[in-house]
């Protein structure tokens, strides 16, 4: 687990303390939790051809490439089910965010009454994405039943997709990926085989470890309000 905590403020332990007693919560009928995240992949290209790999050794890979653009990872993961849903996108703005959930809900969970939905505060994850980029009914519908939970600020640790993320990384984009097309058909493949093992990740963090882990930031907190 990363931490990098910065300065942790009442709203911080609130939020914190939030997430956490949503991932200790047991499932309930018809509702789902979700932990969603992005990430931008730098796409690249070789130079010079790569020389195969020979027995019990690696490709040979010169150390210049091509830069052939950026492309966006949209990555959405069911705590309960241990299923995953992703896509590819050129960009990273509010309409990709907006295009990504509608698709998620009407694709995957038409029937649930209710997405608890973990993310990051970044800019473009906000209601107002809905209703600047879908039609006024769609953004309606999708606002009433996404549940939106924020993680505090320098906290990715506590998204349980930025485990995922590290996942498809290390086993999956570790290495040049010329196109979005590639990236987007090896990042897939990748979802197939871990959501064919339903794997999910095995969280054990508490509200009650977070207390005993920072207990001198919760008295200096509480100093201060009283």
């Amino acid at each position: 687990m990363r931490w990098c905590i910065g300065i942790i403020t009442g709203e911080y332990l609130a939020n914190m303390e939030d997430i956490l007693d949503l991932y200790s919560q047991p499932k309930e009928q018809g509702i789902v939790r979700i932990c969603f995240d992005e990430r931008p992949c730098q796409l690249l290209d070789d130079v010079l051809t790569p020389i195969p790999p020979k027995p019990n050794s690696t490709k040979k890979e010169h150390q210049e490439y091509l830069r052939m653009g950026v492309c966006n990872v949209l990555l959405a993961y069911n705590i309960d089910t241990g299923q995953r849903h992703l896509k590819v996108t050129d960009t990273k703005t509010k309409t990709d965010y907006a295009d990504f959930m509608q698709w998620l809900v009407k694709e995957h969970y038409p029937e649930v009454n209710k997405i608890k939905l973990v993310q990051d505060n970044y800019s473009t994850h906000s209601y107002g994405a809905f209703y600047e980029n879908l039609p006024f009914e769609d953004a309606r519908q999708l606002k009433s039943k996404l549940e939106f939970h924020y993680t505090p600020k320098h906290a990715s640790w506590l998204n349980m997709a930025e485990i995922e993320f590290s996942a498809l990384s290390r086993q999956c984009l570790n290495r040049r990926i010329r196109s979005k097309e590639v990236l987007e058909n090896e990042a897939l493949i990748w979802q197939s085989k871990r959501n064919f093992q339903s794997i999910k990740v095995n969280w054990s963090f508490t509200t009650e470890n977070a207390r005993d882990k920072l207990k001198n930031r919760y008295n200096e907190i509480s100093k201060i309000s009283n």
